[in-house]
C-alpha cells in the first residue's frame, strides 16, 4: 500500500510512470489536504522546521542549484521516493526552481531533455521554469 498524493491534489505533477509530486510555493499558505511525508526545499538559505522530513537543497532565486552533485542525488532520492510517499518539491514562487526540479524529476522519468520543460507547463504551470539558463540546465541535462 502507498501513501502518496492524489492526482487532483493541488499542485501536484503527474510523472510518464504515474509516481507523482506535488510543486509547491512556500510564500502561499499550505493546501488543504494531506502534508508531505517528505519535501525537498530550493532555497538560498536554511528554510523553516517543518513537522515533516526534509532535505535543504541551497538553489538561489532566478538561479541554479549551488551543487549539481548534490542536487542529483537529492532528486534522484526525491523521484524514487514518490513511488510509494507523497513528496513536494517547493521555493519560494513555487515556478522557477519548483519547475527547474520538477523537469529534472520528469528527465529522470525519461521525458526526453528537450521535451521536459514543455511536459512541466502543460501538466503543473505555464510559467514554470522561468530563466533562460534554468531552461539550458533541463535541456542539456544538467540536472544528470
Amino acid at each position: 500500500m502507498t501513501d502518496t498524493w492524489s492526482p487532483t491534489d493541488v499542485g501536484v505533477l503527474r510523472l510518464p510512470s504515474g509516481r507523482l509530486v506535488r510543486g509547491r510555493g512556500l510564500r502561499r499558505p499550505l493546501p488543504e489536504g494531506p502534508a508531505p511525508t517528505y519535501a525537498v526545499y530550493l532555497l538560498g538559505r536554511q528554510p523553516p522546521e517543518v513537522p515533516w522530513e526534509t532535505r535543504w537543497l541551497r538553489w538561489p532565486d532566478f538561479r541554479l542549484p549551488s551543487s549539481r552533485a548534490q542536487a542529483r542525488e537529492v532528486l534522484t532520492d526525491a523521484w524514487r521516493r514518490a513511488a510509494a510517499e507523497r513528496v513536494e518539491i517547493a521555493c519560494g514562487g513555487g515556478r522557477g526552481r519548483t519547475g527547474t526540479a520538477l523537469a529534472c524529476l520528469a528527465v529522470l522519468d525519461g521525458v526526453p531533455p528537450q521535451e521536459a520543460v514543455t511536459y512541466v507547463r502543460a501538466h503543473y504551470d505555464r510559467h514554470a521554469v522561468e530563466t533562460p539558463w534554468q531552461r539550458r540546465y533541463v535541456r542539456q541535462a544538467g540536472c544528470w
